[in-house]
C-alpha cells in the first residue's frame, strides 16, 4: 500500500484515516529497484511471468468484481451500478449460497465508484455510538483509508474522495481523502443485533449514506440507471473467471487496468520484470512479438501461478492452539503473494486494526471437527476476546456456508446473553443437539457432519494483534464417539 501513503496531501481539509499502528512509508523509487532487475534480468523468464501474474491477480479480480456487482440497472441486493450503494437488508439464512463464508454481525454497504472520472462525495449521517467502518479499498485491493468509528467516531461526516491525478479546492465541510487509484471499492459494514428492531435503525442509516458526484453537490441529483451487459457472466464466481483466463487476456487486461490504476512507487521491481516480458501499462500485450522462451513461459504462467498461490495458505499466519490467523491483510507491502492469497480466498479484506479472523477445522488436539462430538470453548475470567468493536464465534459447515439448526442461531456473541461459569469463566458449547435450556444461551449449532469456526473479532485490542492473546482450543467433550 505504499503509493497510498501519499494520498493525505497537506492541509486542514485532510484526514489520517489508516488510524495509529501502521508502518511508516516504504515506498521506493523504480530507480531505488533498478540494480534488482539489473542481477536477474530475464534469465528465468518463467519466474517472472508467474510473478507478473501473482502480482496482477488483485487487480484483474477487483475488475472482474466490479464487472460482476455493477451489471443491474438499479441497487438490487448485493449489486448496484456504479457510483451507487448496495445496501443488504438482512443477514442471510441457511439457504444462502452467493458467497462463501457469510457474516451475521454486519449489515454491508458496497459501492465501486470512478473516481478518476470525477471526484465523489460520501456523506455519513450521525452513527450515535454505533459500531460502523467504510473501508476503501484500491484497484490493488489495499485499504486507503477507513472512516469509522475507530478513527473518526461516529458523528455525521463527509468525504470528498477524489482519484490520484487531481488537484483542485475541497467544498467547505468535506475532508480530503485522495485515491491511489481511479477505481475504488467503498465496501461498509454497519454493526447489527439481527433483531426486527435493530434491522430498522440499521436501514435507516443506509438510507442515509449518500454518494454522488462533486459536480452534483448542492443540487437535486438522481443517480442515472446501470446499462446490463449481457456478455457478463454473473452466474460463475469472479476467482473462477479470473482462473481460467489464458496468459493473453490476462495479461492484456492487466496492462490496461494499469493504466487508470498505477502500481505503488515501490512496486518498481514488478513493474520492470513485467516490462521485460511485454507487459507495459496502457499499451496492448501481443504474446506474438516476444521470443520463444518468453512465449512459452507467458503461457504457463497462469497454471503454474494459481497453485502458488493457493500453497501460500500454508504457510501465512500463525497456528496457535489450533487456530489459524493472520494479521496481514489489506496493507501488504510488497508482499504480492500475500496479497493474492487474500484475494483468492477473504477479496475486500479489512486492516488488522479493525478485523481479524481466526479460524479452525480441528479441535486443540488437531482431529477434525465434527457434529457427532461435542465440544467446548472455555474463555477463562477476564479472557474472553480483548477487542474495543465486538466479537463473535461463526459455524461453518465444510463449504463456508451457515448450518440449518432449530433456533436459527449462525453465531453466538455477547449479545446472547452469555451466561458464565461460578468461576467466572465462559464456555461456548459447540455441538449438534442443545446442552439444555440453562445453556442455550451459549450454545453454537452444529451440524452433523464437519463443519469450520472462525472467531470474528472487530477493532482488536493489542494484545490480539501482538499475539499477546490467542483463542483458546476447541475441546472435544471425553464421551466422544469420534
Amino acid at each position: 500500500m505504499d503509493v497510498t501513503r501519499r494520498i493525505f496531501a497537506t492541509g486542514a481539509a485532510t484526514i489520517p484515516l489508516l488510524g495509529s499502528g501502521l508502518p511508516l512509508a516504504r515506498a521506493q523509487s523504480t530507480a531505488q529497484d533498478a540494480p534488482l532487475i539489473g542481477k536477474n534480468g530475464v534469465a528465468d523468464p518463467l519466474e517472472h511471468a508467474i510473478d507478473a501474474y501473482i502480482y496482477g491477480y488483485p487487480l484483474v479480480t477487483m475488475e472482474m468484481t466490479r464487472r460482476v456487482l455493477t451489471n443491474v440497472a438499479a441497487p438490487e441486493g448485493k449489486g448496484a451500478p456504479m457510483g451507487q450503494f448496495a445496501n443488504m437488508r438482512e443477514y442471510p439464512d441457511a439457504k444462502f449460497r452467493a458467497v462463501t463464508a457469510p457474516n451475521a454481525d454486519t449489515l454491508y454497504s458496497s459501492a465501486f465508484v470512478d473516481v478518476g472520472r470525477e471526484p465523489h462525495i460520501l456523506t455519513v449521517p450521525d452513527e450515535d455510538g454505533r459500531y460502523y467502518l467504510m473501508p476503501m479499498l484500491s484497484a490493488w485491493t489495499n485499504v486507503f483509508a477507513v472512516p469509522g468509528k475507530r478513527t473518526t467516531g461516529t458523528g455525521p461526516q463527509t468525504y470528498f474522495i477524489a482519484g490520484p491525478g487531481w488537484s483542485g479546492s475541497v467544498p467547505s465541510g468535506a475532508k480530503l481523502i485522495q485515491a491511489p487509484t481511479n477505481l475504488i471499492w467503498i465496501l461498509g459494514r454497519t454493526y447489527c443485533t439481527g433483531t426486527p428492531g435493530d434491522y430498522g435503525a440499521v436501514h435507516a442509516l443506509q438510507d442515509q449514506y449518500r454518494l454522488i458526484p462533486a459536480s452534483a453537490a448542492g443540487k437535486p441529483y438522481t443517480p442515472p440507471a446501470g446499462r446490463i451487459d449481457p456478455s457478463i457472466d454473473t452466474k460463475t464466481a469472479v476467482r473462477e473467471q479470473v482462473n481460467r483466463m489464458d496468459a493473453t487476456t490476462y495479461f492484456n487486461l492487466v496492462a490496461a487496468l494499469m493504466k487508470d490504476n498505477p502500481p505503488a512507487l515501490a512496486d518498481g521491481v514488478p513493474v520492470a520484470k513485467m516490462a521485460s516480458l511485454g507487459i507495459v501499462p496502457g499499451q496492448p500485450f501481443d504474446p506474438a512479438r516476444q521470443p520463444p522462451p518468453i512465449r512459452e513461459a507467458l503461457e504457463r504462467a497462469p497454471k503454474e501461478a494459481i497453485p502458488r498461490i493457493m500453497g501460500h495458505l500454508k504457510a501465512t499466519g500463525q497456528h496457535v492452539n489450533g487456530w489459524t490467523f493472520t494479521t496481514d491483510g489489506g496493507d501488504y507491502g510488497k508482499d504480492y503473494l500475500q496479497r493474492a492469497l487474500v484475494t483468492a480466498v477473504g477479496l475486500g479484506c479489512n486492516l488488522p486494526q479493525d478485523a481479524v479472523y481466526p479460524l479452525t477445522t480441528t479441535d486443540g488436539a488437531g482431529r477434525r471437527l465434527n457434529g457427532a462430538s461435542k465440544y467446548v470453548m472455555r474463555f477463562p475470567d477476564g479472557e474472553l476476546p480483548p477487542v474495543h468493536g465486538f466479537w463473535s464465534l461463526t459455524m461453518y459447515d465444510a463449504d463456508y456456508f451457515f448450518v440449518e439448526n432449530p433456533i436459527n442461531r449462525y453465531s453466538v456473541s455477547p449479545r446472547d446473553s452469555l451466561k458464565a461459569n461460578p468461576d467466572g469463566s465462559v464456555d461456548l458449547h459447540i455441538q449438534n443437539e442443545s446442552p439444555g435450556a440453562q445453556l442455550e444461551s451459549n450454545w453454537l449449532p452444529a451440524p452433523k457432519g464437519p463443519f469450520i469456526l472462525m472467531l470474528r473479532t472487530y477493532w482488536p485490542k493489542d494484545a490480539l494483534l501482538d499475539g499477546s492473546w490467542a483463542p483458546p482450543p476447541v475441546t472435544r467433550s471425553a464421551s466422544a464417539t469420534l
